[in-house]
This record gives structure tokens, C-alpha cells and sequence, in this order.
């Protein structure tokens, strides 16, 4: 899936923000000098022994935290997926690249409240060296995502 096709197709508007190449969300929060806080961190969890995948989107200056994400999702036993994990759900990224839109590869997506509350998220792209810039409720609207507590400050 390109994103920005994607968000295009969706009549949604966004800004899409070259930077150098980085590997980290707080990285890319520093390469286009915004808040750690307003950068989405895209983590794919492996659920229930690898039978599921679940993406979780939380603020760049913080840490997954898998026990607040196992209740919002009744109790799913949850691990950190491998970086070959990723690239097998998301081959159309260059690797690590992980989108915050789980549902457009079969996956569910729990979404940090915090996030939830800005007006605008900033997400990695397709690739390590583009952002994308968006309003948070168009996100909300075409994700539907859990919406939780997901973290804990790094």
C-alpha cells in the first residue's frame, strides 16, 4: 500500500515531509524538528503465539507497554514482533517500515489516547525518509482503531 495514494484515494488531506534517513521515531521527531510527543511509534505486536498481529501506535517518547495492550484486547498474550515479521506484513515498505494502518494488512490497530488527543500525528511513511503529517480524527475516522492506554514515558 503506498500511503499517500491511500490518503489520496480517501479525499484526506496531508502533508508529506521528506527528512533524512532514520531509523527511530524520536529520530524522525528530531529530523523534522517536532515533539517527540505528536510523532507516532508504530510497534507490530505478535498476539496469541503468532495467530494474530496487532499494530500498536503510541507517542515516539514513549515505551509499548504490552500488559495495558493484552487488557485492551481481553487479555491476548503479546510479544514484540521480529523485524522479519514486519517485512512479511508489510512487503510493500522498505524494511522496518511499519504504517499505523493495521487494518489495510489484516491486522487490528490499538491506538494511544494520548495520540488520540492531538489535533495532527506524524507517522513514518513508506520509507525512513519521508513523514507523513495528518489531522488526527481523519486518522481515527478511517482507521478505527482501540483506542487505550498503550505506553509509559522512555
Amino acid at each position: 500500500m503506498n500511503i499517500a495514494k491511500f490518503l489520496e484515494e480517501r479525499n484526506v488531506e496531508f502533508e508529506l515531509i521528506p527528512h533524512c534517513e532514520v531509523y527511530e521515531a524520536q529520530k524522525m521527531a528530531q529530523a523534522i524538528h517536532v515533539s517527540g510527543h505528536e510523532v507516532a511509534k508504530t510497534v507490530l505486536l505478535r498476539a496469541n503465539g503468532g495467530y494474530e498481529f496487532v499494530v500498536a501506535v503510541l507517542p515516539a517518547d514513549q515505551k509499548v507497554d504490552l500488559g495495558l495492550v493484552s487488557q485492551m484486547l481481553g487479555g491476548s498474550k503479546l510479544e514484540l514482533a521480529v523485524e522479519a515479521e514486519i517485512t512479511k506484513h508489510c512487503p510493500d515498505c522498505e524494511v522496518g517500515a511499519l504504517p499505523p494502518f493495521g487494518s489495510q494488512y489484516g491486522m487490528k490497530t490499538v491506538l494511544a489516547e494520548d495520540l488520540a488527543k492531538e489535533e495532527q500525528i506524524v507517522f513514518t511513511g513508506n520509507t525512513h525518509h519521508e513523514a507523513i503529517r495528518m489531522n488526527a480524527e481523519d486518522f481515527r475516522e478511517i482507521e478505527e482503531p482501540l483506542i487505550g492506554t498503550t505506553g509509559k514515558s522512555s
